[in-house]
């Protein structure tokens, strides 16, 4: 299973800015690759891991904004049309589920 964490957040103020950038590196610290400036991806090897990732992003939440959190099946995964530009890139290669990051 892979997890997704969506999250639109505000960043008007310094205090702001700075709770959001704390998210972000939180997310980087428990395993997840950026997609996207406010998407953010990690391979979860059970039911149970995906739990355990999903209590620790709902700690580390900031007091503002939103955040959404996406499960996707490898199937669905592998299924991720990306462009850069107006170039389609080749499809995400399967990830071993023994991979260290």
């Amino acid at each position: 299973m892979w997890m997704m964490v969506l999250f639109d957040l505000p960043v008007l103020e310094k205090a702001e800015r700075k709770a959001a950038a704390d998210f972000r590196h939180a997310l980087l610290d428990m395993g997840f690759s950026m997609s996207q400036l406010s998407v953010y991806m990690r391979l979860c090897t059970s039911q149970t891991q995906l739990e355990t990732y999903t209590n620790r992003v709902r700690a580390c939440l900031p007091e503002g904004g939103k955040v959404n959190i996406v499960q996707l099946t490898d199937k669905q995964y592998e299924r991720i049309i990306t462009f850069y530009g107006r170039q389609q890139q080749p499809p995400p290669a399967p990830q071993d589920q023994f991979d260290l990051f």
